[in-house]
């Protein structure tokens, strides 16, 4: 385990369904669907689907009740893990703690492999597309969800106040997860994958529509950005009452604050 992947570990060890309850609140706007549910529209029919960093199952889920027949999951965090287990539509799935450099599968073994922001955080990516080469059936499908760069109302204010914050942090409290950049790009994304024998990937940009009440906005923003985690509770204190104060001219005349994230889908098939 690398110092990134123990991080990314124990944060969602005391946090297991952060990442969930954050996609499942918003939906992709002018859409109406969850960001999970188009990424497995977008890998359907495929009845035999990998999750890579599948967490608490909720990608999973979405899968089991399209109709998918066999699933199976890898994470690094038993407490993700744990609560996957839990869900009905995941009885039969296989589900193991584990690395995705090293997939405890068989050659051939699934029609599609899949990873919902979770493939831009992975170390030695290289490894992690030879893997998913070695697993994925002659032609099949690789599809991942990755963060974009680019947010909108709320969730912008939030960085922009958030940021100064950070580097705040003394580093030895700072979050420490990959500086791999290059697969949250579609060229980087081509460049890792194109060794394994993947062509290159189609490329879908879309928002996720967090717009709700002021807290709940909040707690969002929160969860959406790792480096949150660190900050003291003065410093959380703060950026609160900045946000709040800053975000109240752009909520509508319901009370509900606007607020967006960018991802982008990105595709491919494996050449051979």
């Amino acid at each position: 385990m690398t110092a990134a992947e123990n991080y990314l570990r124990d944060y969602h060890d005391r946090k297991p369904d952060a990442m969930s309850v954050l996609i499942e609140s918003g939906r992709v706007t002018g859409d109406g669907r969850t960001s999970y549910q188009v990424l497995a529209d977008r890998v359907a029919p495929a009845r035999n689907v990998l999750d890579l960093g599948c967490g608490d199952g909720a990608l999973l889920a979405v899968f089991a009740r399209n109709g998918a027949e066999k699933l199976a999951g890898m994470d690094l965090s038993e407490g993700q893990l744990a609560l996957a287990r839990k869900r009905p539509e995941l009885a039969g799935a296989d589900l193991r703690h584990g690395r995705a450099q090293e997939l405890p599968f068989a050659d051939a073994a699934f029609e599609a492999v899949v990873s919902h922001m979770a493939f831009m955080l992975m170390d030695d990516p290289e490894t992690v597309a030879a893997e998913v080469a070695r697993v994925l059936v002659p032609r099949g499908t690789f599809a991942i969800v990755v963060g974009g760069p680019d947010s909108t109302g709320a969730t912008r204010v939030f960085l922009e106040l958030a940021r100064p914050l950070f580097r705040e942090v003394p580093e030895e409290r700072r979050a420490t997860y990959t500086k791999e950049r290059r697969t949250s790009e579609r060229s980087g994304i081509d460049e890792v994958l194109a060794p394994a024998g993947f062509a290159p990937v189609s490329w879908e940009p879309y928002e996720i529509d967090l717009t709700a009440s002021p807290e709940t906005v909040w707690t969002l923003c929160c969860e959406s950005f790792y480096s949150t985690d660190t900050l003291d509770e003065d410093q959380r204190t703060r950026l609160r009452s900045a946000f709040l104060a800053e975000t109240e001219r752009l909520r509508t005349a319901d009370g509900r604050l606007p607020a967006g994230l960018s991802v982008n889908l990105a595709k491919t098939r494996l050449l051979t």
